[in-house]
Parts: C-alpha cells; structure tokens; sequence
C-alpha cells in the first residue's frame, strides 16, 4: 500500500473519530459527559502534530490534524456554552 494513502486513511478515520461526540452534544445541548481538561490536552497535541507537519511538509499529517483542531476546539466551545452552571 501506498504510504501516502495509508496516511491519508489514517488521518481520516482519526480526524472524524469525535464528530459523532459532536453531533450528541449539538443535538442534546449537553456537554456536561465532556472532560475540557482532555479537550485542552488533545488540541494541544493535534496542534503539534500540525506543526511537525508543516516541518516535514506532509500535507496528510497537516490536513488531518488541522480539521480534528477544529472538531475538538469546537466541543470545547460547546463545553463551555453548554455547561451547568
């Protein structure tokens, strides 16, 4: 298999892992099950693994991590406007 499409696959399947937990918290308005604590940790490490993208110039690694930053930056948005107060 081509590497490059091995990455591309990779990336996919990892970057709409959290978009089903997205459409539960829109849907229910609900974020309290969210831990922001590991929202924080993961955009943290996605972020990185966008930067060492850019460094080696592997667009695979730049575009999946880039849209699972949004994903998860989004439930965290969410987390904040939809937590009990």
């Amino acid at each position: 298999m081509n590497e490059n499409l091995l990455g591309i696959i990779a990336g996919v399947l990892t970057s709409v892992s959290m978009i089903p937990q997205l459409v539960k918290v829109l849907k229910e308005k609900n974020a309290d099950e969210l831990s922001w604590i590991m929202l924080l940790i993961l955009i943290s490490g996605l972020s990185l693994w966008v930067w060492y993208g850019f460094v080696k110039d592997e667009l695979p690694i730049i575009l999946s991590n880039s849209f699972a930053v949004l994903v998860n930056s989004i439930l965290l948005i969410c987390y904040i406007i939809y937590k009990k107060k």
